[in-house]
């Protein structure tokens, strides 16, 4: 891992650019799906937004592993060996941890995922402004993160990863943010979309 030092602190820092990324994000979803329902909209964002911020407890470990690797005094007390076992278990609990966040990740997509499904349902809403099946599949991805977070804890041997086939809610959320998001104007309240 020294011998990628630079790369390794470089993930490091894309990582925390991501969990403040994420709270940008809880904000902008909150403000665009309020309208809706502003005690879900708000639970979803919360959701999202105590996920960011585990997600940097995870990430810290990554920083107390580079500690461990480049302490010059630990040499005297420790063995190279145990270092690099400590900076192992440094790497696992990033791991633990974050995997263990992403329960609060699936219960945001699925709140969030009936925020959209609803959305058709308030008059500020253009008909059609967001299509119900992308609520069902964001409630559908949320769903695999939940089963996969509780069947590693409860299943000790847990191997398959159901949100590897559940994720496509959220690549298709994403395509319609970068297509349709644009054309949200949070100006006036409830939000609509601009023409």
């Amino acid at each position: 891992m020294l011998n990628a030092e630079g790369a390794f602190r470089l993930g490091i820092a894309s990582l925390l650019t991501v969990a403040v990324l994420d709270l940008i994000v809880a904000w902008a979803l909150y403000a665009v799906f309020r309208p809706v329902n502003r005690g879900v909209a708000l639970l979803t964002a919360w959701f999202r937004m105590v996920f960011a911020g585990i997600f940097m407890v995870a990430i810290a470990q990554l920083t107390g592993v580079l500690s461990i690797l480049n302490a010059g005094d630990v040499g005297a007390v420790f063995t190279t060996e145990q270092q690099y076992a400590q900076a192992l278990l440094g790497v696992n609990a990033f791991y633990e941890i974050w995997d263990a966040a992403l329960i609060l990740v699936g219960l945001h997509l699925v709140l969030l995922g009936y925020l959209m499904y609803q959305s058709s349902a308030v008059p500020s809403y253009k008909s059609g402004y967001i299509p119900k099946v992308l609520g069902v599949l964001l409630v559908i991805a949320g769903a695999g993160y939940v089963i996969d977070s509780f069947g590693r804890v409860l299943l000790a041997n847990y191997s398959f990863e159901v949100a590897a086939f559940t994720f496509v809610g959220e690549v298709l959320l994403i395509l319609w943010l970068l297509i349709y998001g644009r054309r949200i104007n949070l100006d006036e309240e409830p939000a609509t979309i601009a023409t």
